[in-house]
């Protein structure tokens, strides 16, 4: 179709050239050949506008013999009698030639304009329905038919890159999302993993590239014959996922085309990079159900529980004032389980905030003999070290006492379960500016490495604890949120020794008194 349109363009111009010239023959004698060259110089220009640089050039030489024939002399001959001519004529020539050339880039320009203003409507387009889609999946599929409409493939695939590895998140045509329960193939593992592009030919043949390569230098560097490109789609220079087109179209692509492509791609990293965090969100709102759910479960057990627990501890005391020896284990038993219902009420409580919290002016000294009081009978062969400050200055914080207490207790009952009879427990106190330390070190094995905040999520033990060791692990959870409810923090470091625990409250000056 485009030679028959060049053929006919051709014979319509040297028609009208043919035309121009029997009319201008007649008033050739009144002519000056400034006149004959304008007129002729404007068929030219027609012809360029019309079919372009080659047909302007084209009638332009036409239009030089025609010049040198018909209006020159000697008449009907080649042969120019004033050599001046010979001047007009090649000026005509060259004039010609410029002005079908400038006309061609003008054309060019217009056309390249044009696709651009194009390729920005496409975009905004494309931009608005990513945008307006309520599903992220459906914002992916709309740039996935974009690029394979603009590209002229057969098929455009996106795969998200994720952590149980590659999955097909948009196929255009929508057939081709059947393939999605299989494994992701080989050759878009190996892009997604190595973050560089590669092609494929017909013949089966493959192409691959290095990263930061652009993948148009990989097709062009292939066989001509390219039958699908692979790219990698990067936000923030994270690899998120990999673009495959497949199709004889995409061996033919042009600059603009690639740059388009390019454009199209970035979308198509954004809309991979928004379907995976819109599926991380879905999970944390799972999650965060599931721990709500939890903690009012926890919360109505233990409430439940504690009527029944104080009904057991009043039949184990009859018992014993029986002479039953078993009533003692009974009653053990069951403030065993009265401490931990008695955690669990304090944790969801804590997670509901809903804890009660009096925050008053306290003194250190009173903290530590309340602890002491309370574990001192728990020991169990361990020694319990005091060092206060050497100059025997009164430390106050700002602090809920109850509070405090539990988490000092449950520091020190943490030291006393982790180290052996005989060992050393060491409570110092100190003050940094404004703030209070109390500090519980050990001389137990610590906390082996990596888990260091673990040991304060609840529920936690270490692995290499007994199943009947006696604890729920929520001890240090506890701590730690009850310190943190009042203003304070409780932390964990490693010693030579052992390990050290750490509760930083509120400092306060005794003229607060």
């Amino acid at each position: 179709m485009s030679r028959r349109r060049r053929l006919r363009d051709a014979t319509l111009w040297l028609v009208v050239l043919a035309v121009t010239t029997a009319i201008l023959i007649p008033f050739r004698a009144e002519l000056d050949k400034a006149h004959i060259t304008l007129v002729l110089l404007l068929v030219v220009l027609g012809a360029g506008a019309q079919g372009g640089r080659a047909l302007g050039v084209g009638i332009g030489a036409a239009s030089f013999l025609v010049f040198d024939w018909f209006f020159l002399q000697p008449l009907h001959t080649f042969v120019i009698a004033n050599p001046l001519d010979w001047l007009v004529l090649f000026a005509f020539l060259a004039t010609s030639i410029v002005a079908a050339q400038l006309l061609h880039r003008e054309q060019e320009s217009a056309r390249i304009a044009g696709a651009r203003a194009d390729e920005v409507d496409r975009l905004a387009t494309l931009g608005a329905e990513a945008l307006a889609a309520a599903r992220a999946e459906d914002a992916l599929a709309a740039v996935a038919s974009m690029i394979r409409e603009s590209t002229d493939a057969e098929s455009c695939s996106v795969y998200i890159a994720g952590e149980q590895g590659l999955r097909l998140g948009a196929a255009s045509p929508a057939s081709v999302a059947a393939s999605g329960v299989m494994p992701a193939p080989p050759l878009v593992e190996w892009v997604a993993k190595e973050g560089a592009p590669a092609a494929q030919t017909s013949g089966g043949t493959t192409r691959l590239g290095r990263p930061g390569l652009r993948v148009r230098e990989i097709a062009r560097k292939s066989d001509s014959d390219v039958h699908a490109i692979l790219m990698p789609l990067t936000v923030r220079q994270q690899t998120v996922g990999v673009l495959r087109l497949e199709g004889g179209g995409i061996a033919h692509l042009d600059d603009s085309q690639w740059r388009f492509l390019d454009a199209l791609a970035y979308y198509a990293a954004l809309g991979t990079e928004r379907v995976r965090l819109a599926a991380e969100l879905a999970n944390v709102e799972a999650l965060r159900e599931a721990d709500r759910l939890k903690d009012a479960l926890l919360a109505s057990v233990s409430h439940d529980l504690r009527t029944p627990l104080t009904t057991i501890k009043a039949l184990a005391h009859e018992l014993g004032a029986l002479g039953d020896e078993r009533s003692q284990v009974i009653e053990e038993q069951a403030d065993r389980l009265n401490r931990l219902v008695a955690g669990l009420l304090d944790l969801s409580r804590l997670n509901a905030g809903a804890m009660p919290l009096h925050v008053e002016l306290n003194a250190v000294d009173d903290l530590l003999s309340a602890a002491l009081q309370d574990t001192e009978p728990r020991l169990a062969g361990r020694t319990l070290v005091t060092d206060l400050p050497s100059d025997g200055a009164l430390l106050v914080g700002r602090f809920d006492l109850s509070l405090a207490i539990r988490v000092l207790v449950n520091l020190i009952e943490n030291a006393i379960k982790y180290s052996s009879p005989g060992t050393t427990i060491r409570l110092a106190v100190r003050r940094e500016e404004s703030k209070l330390l109390v500090s519980v070190s050990d001389q137990g094995s610590g906390v082996p490495a990596g888990e260091e905040e673990r040991i304060f999520t609840p529920f936690y033990r270490p692995s290499s604890e007994r199943p009947d060791a006696g604890s729920a692990g929520l001890g240090l959870a506890i701590a730690r949120r009850m310190a943190e409810w009042q203003g304070g923090a409780v932390t964990y470091a490693r010693t030579s020794e052992g390990s050290i625990f750490t509760l930083t409250l509120p400092a306060a000056d005794l003229k607060e008194l």
